[in-house]
C-alpha cells in the first residue's frame, strides 16, 4: 500500500500559519505523501465566507506555492451545491481506488461538530480521520462521537498506513493561537498580519485591500 494521502478542507478565509502547521505536523506523524488543500466553495455548516471562493482559492495557491508536499485542489469550486465533505471523499475514493489510504485532517473544533455534518457516519468508510488538538486539553465529546472514538480510535499512526480507512487518531500538536476570525478583524482595523500567515498571502491581501472594508455576516 502506498503512503497515505491527506485531505485538508476548510473555508480558508484567510489561510494562515495555524492551518499550515497543523497540516505539517499531522503529515509528519502519519507519513503522508501529500496533502490536498480543498477550499470549500459553499460551506454548509457555517455562515457564508467573507471572500468569494475564487479569491480564497487564490490565497491558498499563494500560501502553498513553495510547498512541494502540499497541493491545491479546486474540486469543491467546480462542483455545484453545498461543499459536503462526504461527496469530496467519495470522489477521491473513486479516483485513488479502494486500497489507497486517505486521511481527513481536522482541527478539534471541526471534529467536535462532526455529528452535524451531512452523512457524517459515512466518513470513516471512506477515510481515516486525524485530529489536531491543543496539548493538555480534555475535549468533551458528544455521546455519539465518544462511542466512535472508543471503537475506532487509535494512538498508532501506523494503523492509518495499514488500512485504507476507518480509524481515528487524535494528536496533541503545536497549537498556534491564530484564527481567521481574528485575522479578519485585525485587517479591518488596519493592523498588519505579518508573521501570522505566509508572506505571499499577506502581500496579496494588503495589496488588494480585500478585507479592509468587508464585514462579517454575523456583525
Amino acid at each position: 500500500m502506498s503512503a497515505p494521502v491527506g485531505i485538508f478542507g476548510g473555508t480558508f478565509d484567510p489561510i494562515h500559519f495555524g492551518h499550515l502547521r497543523a497540516a505539517f505536523e499531522l503529515s509528519e506523524l502519519v507519513g503522508l505523501r501529500k496533502v490536498l488543500f480543498i477550499p470549500a466553495a459553499d460551506p454548509p455548516h457555517r455562515g457564508p465566507p467573507l471572500l468569494d471562493a475564487r479569491t480564497r482559492l487564490e490565497l491558498v495557491r499563494a500560501a502553498l506555492e513553495d510547498e512541494a508536499d502540499f497541493e491545491v485542489d479546486d474540486r469543491e469550486l467546480r462542483r455545484p451545491g453545498p461543499s459536503y465533505t462526504v461527496l469530496t471523499l467519495e470522489e477521491l475514493r473513486a479516483e485513488f481506488g479502494l486500497q489507497q489510504s486517505l486521511v481527513l485532517l481536522l482541527g478539534m473544533d471541526a471534529f467536535l461538530g462532526l455529528p452535524g455534518w451531512h452523512r457524517w457516519q459515512a466518513l470513516l468508510g471512506l477515510a481515516h480521520i486525524a485530529v489536531a488538538h491543543r496539548p493538555g486539553a480534555r475535549p468533551e465529546f458528544p455521546d455519539e462521537l465518544a462511542a466512535l472514538v472508543a471503537t475506532r480510535g487509535t494512538t498508532l499512526a501506523d494503523d492509518l498506513r495499514q488500512a485504507p480507512a476507518g480509524r481515528i487518531l487524535i494528536h496533541p500538536g503545536t497549537q498556534l493561537d491564530i484564527s481567521s476570525t481574528d485575522l479578519r478583524a485585525a485587517l479591518r482595523g488596519g493592523r498588519d498580519p505579518r508573521y501570522l500567515m505566509p508572506e505571499p498571502v499577506r502581500r496579496m491581501i494588503l495589496a488588494t485591500g480585500i478585507y479592509a472594508l468587508s464585514r462579517d455576516a454575523g456583525e
